[in-house]
Parts: C-alpha cells; structure tokens; sequence
C-alpha cells in the first residue's frame, strides 16, 4: 500500500502561539561584549601516540615520516621505510587565543584526524606548536585526547560505535607562551551588540551614560558604542568600571522577523510580527494509490509459467473550507487566535510565509535556513 498526501494551500498561517508580552530588560553582558582586538585562530601539525592499532597506515606517507624525524630529533635513527606503526596517527590542532589569555594560562584545543586512523580514542597528543597562518607560534599542546566515544571493530567488516572517534579535544593541553592584543591608544573601550540595532545601540549609550555620567558613552553606529576614559581613571579600575556596566539592564529592540528552517521544519516568529488584512482559505487533497498481487497459474499438465500483476485501485479525496478572513493584526498572539481553526502544520507553513512575503502581507523579514 502506498499513500501520497497533497496538501493545497491558498494562504496562510495557524500555530498555537503564547501571546507575547513586553520586552523584558536584559543584562549588557547577555547582548554585548567587550571589544578585545577579536581571538586569534591557532593551529598546529602533531602527532597522537598510544592508539590500540587504530592509527594510520603506511599509505599515510607523511605520518611515517613524522614519526622518523621525531626520532631522529630524540638520537633515534630509523629508515622510514622501515616503521610499520599502528599506534600512531598524524593529526591537526586548532584552538582559539583571547587578549585576555595571560602567558602561562591554559586552554581546550580541538585534535582532528588527517590520515586514515580508524579512532583518536585513548590517544596522548605529543608537544605540538600552535602558530598563527603568519608562523608566530603563540601557545604549545600535549595532553591525552578525549573523544567521548569508542569504535570497536568485529570479524570482517562488522563494526560498532559511539560518537566520532576522530576528533577530540585536550582540555587544558593548552599552554599560551606568548601574550596578544594591544590597548587602545586613548584609552577608550568599544563595546559590540551580537546583534545590530540602532535602537539597542542608542539605548545602551543611554544606560551607561545615566549610571556613570552624561557623555561617557555614544554609539557610533547599529552595532558600537564607545565608552570614554574617565579623567585619572588607572587601569585596576577599568575592571571594576566594566564588572559594573555589564550588569546594567537594558530592554534590546527586537526586528520583526519570522525565520523558518526547511529541513526541520522549524517556524519561529518575533514579537512584532504583524499581517495586513487578508482572506484565508486551507483545503486537503489527499491522494491514496493501492495495489494488490493478482497471481495467475497455468493448468495442470499445460506449458506456462506463472505470472504475477498488479491491480491498482486508486481513491481521491477532497476537502475544503471557506476563506476566513483575517483582520489586520497587532501581533503575533492575536493572528494565532484568528487563524488556529485552520490547524496548519509547521511544514505547511513555510509555504505559507513564503506566500505571505510575495503578497506583500508579512510585516517582518523572512529569514529561510
């Protein structure tokens, strides 16, 4: 038996949706951070050590030799077409530096496979300088990898796993041996919105001037806002003075946006969301095609062969309803309660916006993922 299901839609929308409420205020440090110059991306070339002969093969040339001028270093000659090594796999290390990393702190790196190991999984990474694309080698990282997971290999090619076994991290295995990021000349510090809006952004000046003064802070644009020095200000107050503004409460200005993801089917909808006037209509066409085996036998003592067809019975099915029309509405909650009869699905309503948004309908940006 098989069955299709076509759904017609003429327009457009009903979810179950909890009216919405006013904006509730928000730290400065949930919608915001300090500029720090940015994070400086690491990465490095190494080798893990200790695997249960689930490491590369001799096809991974550059893991052979590796491991022969490793040796060489430690006063151990070896001819690399002679190491046969199971236990070792060639691998990349990345990882992220803050300004605000010290020399001598510590930090997670992340261990990935470049060769053909079958499992990271009880593997020790070897000292493994972490530079930047330029070749300034910032930190250094050694430690045993943790993937999380396990593969285990059966007779032939039966296999068995959890999670992914040829990636992991060293937590910790990080050490920073050189110090980055530069101060502001004038001593300003910029603060950056996840999220820009001008709104937000003039709202967060605001915040901040009325609880360290007027004039401290501006916002040079949706997504700046620049806090001046204050006059004697020493640099053991500066963490203070931001341990103080980052807790301030501010009420963010959200977008009218509606994002859908194709793939999952997701629907989410903002607050300010709102539709013009339209009429509504959702009908069902539900399409049902079966067969069933008709077999066919020749008689006793006769030449043939038995043959089997298909009889296909096919059932259509139709409903509809009127079109409901749809005042304009102040939000989101209210279309809910005006179009919930409708009992559109979630997937139907990616067809739906979309419909909404060429119609000129949709007060808010639809996003698609």
């Amino acid at each position: 038996m098989k069955r299709w299901t076509v759904t017609i839609l003429v327009a457009l929308w009903a979810a179950a949706w909890v009216t919405p409420g006013e904006s509730a205020p928000v730290r400065l440090k949930d919608i915001a951070r300090i500029d720090a110059g940015g994070d400086l991306q690491l990465v490095g070339y190494g080798l893990v050590v200790g695997l249960d002969g689930c490491g590369d093969t001799k096809g991974s040339i550059f893991t052979m030799q590796s491991i022969a001028n490793m040796l060489k270093r430690m006063g151990v000659t070896v001819p690399e077409n002679r190491i046969r090594s199971r236990n070792t796999a060639a691998v990349m290390v990345v990882a992220r530096l803050s300004r605000f990393h010290r020399k001598g702190a510590t930090m997670d790196v992340t261990v990935s496979s470049i060769g053909d190991a079958t499992s990271l999984e009880g593997g020790t990474l070897l000292h493994t300088p972490l530079a930047t694309p330029d070749g300034q080698v910032y930190a250094s990282a050694q430690g045993p990898v943790s993937v999380g997971g396990f593969s285990v290999r059966g007779a032939g090619s039966d296999r068995f796993s959890q999670n992914y076994v040829l990636a992991g991290r060293v937590p910790g295995g990080g050490i920073v041996e050189r110090e980055w990021g530069e101060e502001n000349a004038d001593g300003t510090i910029t603060i950056l919105l996840y999220d820009a809006d001008f709104t937000t952004a003039r709202r967060v000046a605001e915040a901040i001037s009325g609880n360290l003064g007027e004039g401290r802070a501006r916002a040079l644009d949706a997504g700046t806002v620049v806090l001046a020095p204050a006059e004697g200000e020493a640099e053991e107050d500066r963490v203070s003075l931001l341990a103080r503004i980052e807790t301030l409460e501010i009420e963010p200005d959200i977008a009218a946006r509606v994002v859908v993801n194709e793939k999952t089917g997701t629907v989410v909808a903002g607050e300010h969301v709102t539709v013009a006037s339209v009429a509504i209509a959702h009908g069902n066409l539900s399409v049902e095609i079966g067969s069933r085996p008709v077999i066919s036998q020749p008689e006793a003592f006769s030449e043939g062969e038995t043959v089997v067809t298909e009889d296909t019975s096919i059932s259509v099915q139709a409903g509809s309803t009127g079109f409901v029309p749809v005042e304009e509405s102040a939000n989101v909650g209210d279309l809910a309660r005006a179009l919930n009869a409708l009992g559109v699905s979630p997937r139907d309503m990616i067809a739906i916006f979309q419909a909404l948004k060429e119609a000129g309908a949709l007060r808010a940006e639809l996003r698609i993922i």
